[in-house]
């Protein structure tokens, strides 16, 4: 049945709006009209109380949009007239009213910002529900991002208190509510509502943060040197803000024969998705190391396996591999691509080992061979293999020369001369590369040290 409904009405922020240049003849609507554009399916009235027009915003938080749901909206509550009062305090909210579930339903948009429901609205029927608060639970599920008051006469005290526990952002009595009270309680509600919400998301991203902290941190390697008198440290630096992990990948692993084998190598570039396929690279290089596979054989089969695992035929990855001897004083040398690493002798200088027999970056050539080179390391030495992150950095800040591998070979002999050494040689290279480019290195970076301190025969 057609309801009458009072034409919008402006109130300035004052309460000195001319009311009686604003009458209007009653207009006829369907049922539930949506309270801005006169259009929908139930009974609706707009109020606008203060100036100006438009639902709520961020920028204007008095500027506010109201659903009410209550089975006779035109009748006791009389909300036009309690936020006629509001008004004067300088609230401007947008009324929009439903008499029953199915409207509010129709209406609950993303504009809302409050929704009103009353306590007394009857159990749909055919629910089988009992529970009296039956409706305001629904609006909770249909409305998980509104603010939500309960409305209840004085006597269904405990009933309002139980809606506020069940997820209500207030209560209100009817027989005590006016426009002051209703305005400040939409205010709080919204900012609880918000409050709430921003309080969810922050804890939800430090649960996210945590876990994921957790998981890169797993997937870092742990070296296996037991019974290995060499001396192991390890420095690494994701380029992506925030991470843990990124496309450079490292690991040292002890053979039964007393063999030590140690790999460093690079995907490129430096996202989720090249941290993912290092890992997979890492893992695999340790399983086909204790599997006995070295040399070209190894690196041929982690190729196949970086052309199954990557997204596109573009995705490379360098690798450099060492296999010291039992006795410490060989090893072998393959690069894929790689950057040679330095060895250094007790007393002396760092050099860069031979790299002119390298091969060529795993992923590039289909039938790629990966000659193994052997190297004398003496009796006391300390190794280091490294990501070309480090060399790539800048020399003087922004726009000036890359370090290179001579600079580098130039850094790693002063902090040598220094006396550095294991990690607090790699933390010190990291420092000083990074104060050389004039802030953070902008790729991932890994640093990788061995050293054998004692001569035997």
């Amino acid at each position: 049945m057609p309801v009458s409904v009072p034409h919008q009405r402006n109130v300035s922020a004052a309460g000195q709006g001319d009311t009686a240049a604003m009458a209007a003849t009653p207009m006829e609507t369907p049922a539930a009209t949506d309270a801005g554009t006169g259009t929908g399916t139930g009974t609706g009235t707009t109020t606008h109380t203060g100036s100006g027009t438009g639902a709520g915003t961020d920028r204007d938080r008095t500027d506010l949009t109201l659903l009410v749901v209550e089975d006779d909206p035109a009748g006791s509550l009389a909300v036009p007239e309690l936020l006629d009062a509001a008004g004067k305090a300088g609230t401007r909210v947008r009324i929009r009213t439903a008499r029953n579930l199915t409207e509010a339903e129709r209406l609950l948009t993303d504009d809302v910002h409050c929704v009103l429901v009353d306590l007394s609205l009857p159990v749909p029927r055919g629910s089988g529900d009992e529970d009296p608060l039956a409706p305001l639970r629904h609006i909770l599920r249909l409305a998980p991002r509104h603010a939500v008051l309960a409305l209840a006469p004085s006597s269904d005290a405990e009933l309002a208190a139980e809606a506020v526990r069940v997820g209500a952002q207030d209560h209100l009595f009817r027989e005590e509510l006016d426009g002051r009270l209703l305005s400040r309680a939409i205010r709080y509600a919204v900012e609880r509502k918000r409050n709430d919400a921003a309080k969810v998301k922050l804890a939800e991203s430090r649960l996210r943060a945590q876990e994921n902290a957790r998981l890169e941190r797993g997937l870092l390697p742990t070296p296996l040197l037991d019974g290995s008198d060499l001396l192991f440290a390890a420095s690494y630096r994701p380029g992506r803000s925030r991470a843990l992990l990124g496309g450079d990948f490292y690991d040292v692993v002890r053979t039964p024969d007393g063999t030590v084998h140690a790999m460093i190598g690079d995907v490129c570039g430096h996202g989720p998705d090249e941290a993912a396929l290092g890992v997979e690279l890492r893992i695999a290089w340790r399983a086909l190391t204790f599997a006995g596979l070295c040399g070209d054989e190894l690196l041929s089969t982690l190729q196949r396996v970086l052309e199954h695992e990557r997204e596109s035929e573009e995705i490379f990855a360098t690798l450099c591999t060492v296999d010291i001897a039992p006795d410490g004083r060989r090893a072998g040398l393959c690069l894929a691509g790689h950057p040679a690493p330095l060895v250094a002798h007790r007393g002396g200088t760092a050099r860069l080992l031979p790299y002119e027999d390298g091969g060529p970056a795993l992923g590039l050539l289909p039938r790629a061979r990966w000659p193994r080179r052997q190297v004398e390391l003496g009796g006391a030495w300390s190794l280091l293999l490294y990501t070309d992150g480090l060399i790539e950095g800048r020399t003087a800040g922004p726009g000036s020369p890359r370090l290179g591998q001579d600079g580098m070979v130039e850094m790693i002999n002063r902090q040598l001369a220094g006396g550095l050494h294991g990690e607090a040689l790699l933390e010190a290279a990291m420092a000083e590369a990074r104060a050389l480019n004039g802030g953070e290195l902008t790729d991932d970076v890994a640093l990788l040290a061995l050293e054998r301190d004692r001569t035997r025969g």
